[in-house]
């Protein structure tokens, strides 16, 4: 192998080796790309993340916009999946969590006694913009969607 590893470190799932001339994000991305920055391998990895998802999932900027979400989410619609007006708190949610910490948050369902459930997580993918939240939904109208190794099971509660 020609490239020298100088570091190799975890992020959501993935891992990121530094190697000469940038990063290389594992698995490997189909061209084995090389990222110029740490923070583009960090994205790419977010990306990722939010697409493993069978639920709505999603990016949330501390200006409260969803610059990425995963298919799901496109097909209930950004303001569906995060309705404005809770943006603000879910994100001042994810910034006193620790790395791989996790906290949830309850949105009631319009005509109906059930609430969504969504599961916040703050990370940092670029110190000069500070942390992200990645949210994803845990339940949908009363239903709780479990998942296990990759596969997705719904259970009404």
């Amino acid at each position: 192998m020609a490239d020298s590893i100088n570091t190799l470190f975890g992020f959501l799932g993935g891992t990121i080796l530094a190697v000469e001339g940038g990063y290389k994000v594992l698995p490997q991305t189909p061209s084995e790309r090389i990222f110029n920055r740490l923070s583009d391998a960090k994205w790419f990895l977010a990306l990722r993340w939010c697409e493993q998802w069978s639920t709505p999932a999603g990016i949330l900027t501390n200006v409260s916009q969803i610059p990425f979400h995963n298919e799901r989410a496109l097909t209930l619609g950004a303001d569906v999946f995060i309705p404005l007006e809770y943006r603000p708190a879910i994100f001042k949610l994810c910034l006193p969590l620790a790395p791989l910490e996790t906290a949830q948050y309850s949105i009631p369902v319009e005509h109906s006694i059930a609430c969504r459930t969504l599961e916040i997580q703050g990370i940092e993918i670029d110190p000069r913009y500070g942390k992200v939240a990645l949210v994803r939904e845990c339940s949908v109208n009363g239903f709780v969607v479990a998942m296990a190794d990759g596969r997705s099971e719904t259970i009404a509660v």
